[in-house]
């Protein structure tokens, strides 16, 4: 918590939790629709998939945190030119509230003795999957694996990545919010730059691709199958 500023989330543990285990942490990003201060929205949508898979079958800590309603996860300005969407994704360094809030709260659970520091997980839709691809340029050292659903990038920031990091990027080709132009064109530059990245895009399917990829079979195992070398646990 910063002075006059907080960041409400959500935490739910594994199945036969031990204080004297190291395990898993699954950072979940919610949507502009879930965004205020109710501590409950943020799962509106995901929340089964989360559940369902690291409560037992994958066992993982999940921290799903909340944005204010007057701010956002990334610092990006959405544009309507005619039926035309566009968005700028900030080219400096400006960080928004939310954002430092969410990264100090990420550092202070991975720093943890209950976070196995080489298997920490992230994904998020639509505004949750700007705030994915932003954090992986903001703390490239921490995460193993992250899947963006819906979302764009500052292509300038990709560089900046762990080359370690896997990345399962998902979109609907037919996005009438987030034009599916945003996570093609990361894909592209991530594959040329060598990284481990693998990209679906469903057919037909509008903003809400979400819906497909929270019954992805192989989602959660993929996830839980990556781990960041030369870590310190």
């Amino acid at each position: 918590m910063q002075k006059g500023k907080w960041l409400p989330y959500q935490v739910m543990f594994p199945e036969g939790y031990s204080s004297s285990k190291t395990y898993p942490l699954v950072v979940f990003l919610h949507g502009a629709g879930e965004r205020g201060d109710d501590n409950q929205k943020q799962l509106a949508l995901g929340k089964e998939f989360l559940v369902s898979n690291f409560h037992s079958n994958y066992p993982a800590i999940v921290i799903a945190p909340q944005c204010p309603m007057d701010s956002y996860w990334s610092n990006v300005i959405r544009h309507k030119i005619g039926d035309q969407i566009f968005f700028n994704f900030n080219t400096g360094e400006d960080i928004t509230p939310p954002m430092q809030l969410l990264t100090a709260l990420i550092r202070n659970w991975v720093e943890s003795v209950k976070v196995d520091k080489s298997r920490v997980y992230l994904g998020g839709l639509s505004m949750g999957g700007m705030g994915t691809f932003e954090l992986l340029w903001r703390m490239p050292d921490v995460f193993a694996a992250a899947f963006p659903i819906c979302g764009g990038a500052n292509m300038q920031k990709l560089a900046h990545y762990n080359r370690e990091t896997a990345l399962w990027i998902f979109h609907g080709d037919s996005d009438s919010t987030v034009p599916v132009k945003y996570s093609r064109s990361v894909y592209r530059k991530l594959k040329g730059m060598g990284m481990d990245v693998k990209y679906t895009e469903y057919k037909g399917m509008d903003h809400n691709s979400w819906d497909s990829v929270f019954v992805e079979k192989n989602l959660a195992a993929w996830l839980y199958s990556r781990k960041l070398n030369g870590v310190r646990k």
